[in-house]
């Protein structure tokens, strides 16, 4: 599947996996060989198959990314009652996760526009202490590339979600 022919969808789902649990999975690989997952949250979805995300925190994935710059992103729609309505149901009305795959460009100076991009979805906690620790002082960012995804298929109860 084309990747293009499909971001407003999976920028659907990234959407609906933030607001459930602000946050994405980013699968690395160790110097071992190993994988590695890191929960990111600055992440931001442009609109041609490219993002950013803010790097602030992470201690193992900037050295993954320094040996190995490719990277899978994985987003899941995490809302109860999203779930429950397709449990209920037997389906799923949308895809409830999907897995991107792309290349990590190098840390660089954040931008005040990406920098408000990013807070404008925390509006809804920006006076709480926990806000100002996180995320007041975002200031460097990484560029993806997104070059292909994979489907979270969960049988008949994704089936006909993704059309070639």
């Amino acid at each position: 599947m084309e990747i293009g022919k499909h971001w407003e969808t999976i920028r659907s789902i990234f959407s609906e996996a933030f607001s459930s649990c602000m946050h994405y999975a980013f699968a690395t690989v160790n110097d071992k060989g190993e994988p590695h997952v890191t929960p990111i949250g600055g992440l931001v979805l442009l609109d041609d198959c490219t993002g950013f995300y803010f790097e602030e925190y992470p201690v193992h994935l900037p050295a993954n990314i320094e040996k190995n710059n490719r990277v899978c992103v994985l987003a899941v729609n995490a809302k109860l009652q999203f779930w429950g309505k397709a449990l209920a149901g037997g389906k799923f009305d949308t895809p409830p996760a999907v897995r991107l795959y792309g290349t990590v460009g190098k840390r660089r100076q954040a931008t005040h526009q990406e920098i408000n991009s990013f807070l404008d979805r925390l509006k809804m906690v920006k006076e709480t202490k926990g806000y100002k620790m996180l995320w007041e002082n975002m200031k460097t960012v990484r560029d993806i590339r997104f070059d292909s995804f994979e489907p979270v298929l969960t049988g008949e109860m994704t089936s006909g979600l993704w059309r070639t």
